[in-house]
Order: structure tokens, then C-alpha cells, then sequence
């Protein structure tokens, strides 16, 4: 299957007449050569200042190229084939989480969402589909499923421009569970570690919140998880 998902991703490519990403050649969005040159080492990445209780951010690289270029691609150009790289790099990053946290057991990845007016926009839900990618990866190793347990209350607007305190105003109380978590994660799930996930890490307002609405319901948050965090955050070592 993954040998006809890259053949399928190879021809849409082709057809769309993409070119990679990282060094230009014509084809694929990210041909293997750029793919295997990808960061996989990752980091806790801090915001600076830190939002209050916000648990490790991992990432693995800086958001510039060629990161920034993938992310924005998969996101904003509906480049539908790059899900499954970013969603290798995310699971770095929750790899590196759960191996400093000395985590064994159940993983329950849980996206961050999106406003619904920008999933229409975009004609998809890139964080999502990283996420369920980044399950496929990890699975080959632990216990992991990938659950859309948050939901964005009405109000919100976008993000883009918006300093830290802005940030954090605009998100504050934004989210909320998505119904009976216990039953859609059942009784073993519900005791698995939990990990926010999210493209990039800015100013660390979203993943707190969705950190705090999963808390409000009982379910502690083990660690933030991410492709990249702005270059302004700096690495803070514990």
C-alpha cells in the first residue's frame, strides 16, 4: 500500500506539473533525495514568554525553509502528497516527547482544529491529515490512535498578524471537547498518554488552549507536539 500511495502521489504531482520544494526539480512536491534530507532530530522548543502550565513543545526545526515551505504548501496549496513527510516530522517530534517523558503505554494524538470557515477554504484539514500520518508512522512502534476530540467555538478569527497578548485573547476559552471524550476513547484510551498536536508552534496561545480545554474534562496533557516552531523561540534547556 505505501508503494501504491507514492505512486498515486507521484502521478498527481506530475500531472499538476509540481516541482520539489526543496531544490526545484521537476515531479514531485519533495522528491527523496530533499525528503531524506529532512531534520528528524527533535527539541523542546519554547515560546518566549511562556504561556503559563504549558507543557513541552516539540519541534523539529525552525520555521524557514525548507519546513515552511512544506507547511504552507500542504496547507494553503492543498499539495495533498506532502501529509505523509510532515506527518514523519510530527511524529519525531511526539517520539522525542514521549521518550523524555519515560511514557509507555497508549499515545492518543489529539490535532488541534481548525475554524470550520478555514477548512472550507482550503477544501481540507491539513493539521488532520498530518496527524493521522504521523499515527501511521508510530503505530509501528506503540499503542497510538489519532482522535479529533476539540472543536473551535464560534468567534474566533484568524491568527495571522497577531502578537502574543492578542493571540492569547483571541483563543482564550476558544475550545471545547467534542462531546462524552470517555466514550468516544473508551476505558483503556482514556488512561493513554495525550499529545496536542499542530504544524507550527508561534507564540504556544493555541496549543495551550487546546491544552486547557482537555484538561477541563479530565484528560491530562503529556506534551505539545509540532513540525516547527518560529525562529524567534528559543530552545530552553531544563
Amino acid at each position: 500500500m505505501p508503494l501504491l500511495q507514492d505512486l498515486a502521489d507521484g502521478f498527481g504531482d506530475l500531472v499538476l506539473g509540481a516541482a520539489c520544494l526543496g531544490c526545484g526539480r521537476p515531479g514531485r512536491a519533495l522528491c527523496r533525495g530533499c525528503r531524506d534530507a529532512l531534520p528528524r532530530a527533535a527539541a523542546p522548543h519554547w515560546p518566549t514568554p511562556v504561556p503559563p502550565g504549558l507543557v513541552p513543545p516539540y519541534a523539529v526545526g525552525a520555521y524557514e525553509d525548507p519546513l515552511r515551505a512544506l507547511v504552507l504548501a500542504h496547507k494553503e496549496r492543498r499539495v495533498l502528497s506532502l501529509a505523509r513527510p510532515l506527518g514523519g516530522l510530527l511524529a519525531a517530534s511526539v517520539a522525542q516527547a514521549l521518550a523524555d517523558a519515560g511514557a509507555a503505554g497508549g499515545v492518543v494524538l489529539v490535532p488541534v482544529p481548525s475554524r470550520p470557515a478555514a477548512v472550507r477554504a482550503r477544501g481540507h484539514d491539513p493539521t488532520t491529515a498530518m496527524v493521522r500520518a504521523a499515527t501511521a508512522v508510530l503505530r509501528a512502534e506503540r499503542d497510538v490512535v489519532s482522535a479529533r476530540l476539540l472543536r473551535v467555538r464560534p468567534g474566533v478569527v484568524d491568527q495571522a498578524g497577531l502578537d502574543a497578548s492578542a493571540r492569547a485573547a483571541n483563543l482564550a476559552g476558544s475550545m471545547a471537547v467534542c462531546g462524552d471524550v470517555v466514550r468516544r476513547l473508551g476505558r483503556r484510551r482514556a488512561r493513554a498518554h495525550v499529545v496536542v498536536c499542530d504544524d507550527v508552534l508561534t507564540t504556544g496561545a493555541t496549543l495551550r488552549e487546546a491544552q486547557r480545554a482537555l484538561e477541563s474534562v479530565g484528560l491530562p496533557v503529556l506534551a505539545a507536539a509540532t513540525v516547527a516552531a518560529t525562529r524567534r523561540r528559543a530552545l530552553r534547556e531544563e
